[in-house]
């Protein structure tokens, strides 16, 4: 564990979306991935492989050779557990005592912030596609720094 609490604040930003994307990613009928809300939008697929690539493109800034590789999406299945697995990679790096080669505010308002934007887009187009998921008080959530994995704790007040 970090002694910086910006890192600490980081790591613990990755495991809400961690929570916050298990639950839209649990139980998503797999045909709700190529749902399209119109012309020009992005699907739940391209969304999630895009959300994979900004954490790709996290871990390479904080380690000083920044570099974006847009990827082609491969199946939901495979997206979904990319994106647990890039997550993982990064917060290790951030639990480490390797140097940040970028100020946390950066790595925060670039793509950790669009990272939390994309998955309330994945929660909306879920809905849209007919396969909603439950609101929930995620105050009381239990969410902490590290758990980044997709077993995440059962909602403790759904509504």
């Amino acid at each position: 564990m970090s002694s910086d609490p910006k890192r600490e604040m980081l790591r613990h930003t990755l495991a809400t979306l961690a929570y916050r994307a298990a639950k839209v990613l649990r139980g998503m009928p797999v045909e709700c991935a190529a749902f399209c809300a119109s012309q020009g939008c992005r699907t739940p697929l391209e969304i999630l492989a895009h959300i994979n690539d900004l954490f790709d493109w996290a871990l390479s800034i904080a380690e000083g050779h920044q570099q974006w590789q847009p990827s082609t999406p491969s199946g939901w299945n495979a997206e979904a557990e990319r994106f647990f697995a890039t997550l993982k990679l990064f917060d290790d790096y951030l639990a480490s005592e390797k140097p940040l080669q970028a100020s946390p505010e950066n790595l925060f308002q670039g793509p950790i912030a669009d990272a939390l934007t994309h998955v309330g887009q994945l929660a909306i187009l879920r809905r849209m596609a007919g396969a909603p998921i439950r609101g929930e008080n995620y105050f009381t959530a239990e969410i902490k720094a590290g758990n980044v994995g997709s077993d995440q704790p059962s909602p403790r007040r759904e509504f």
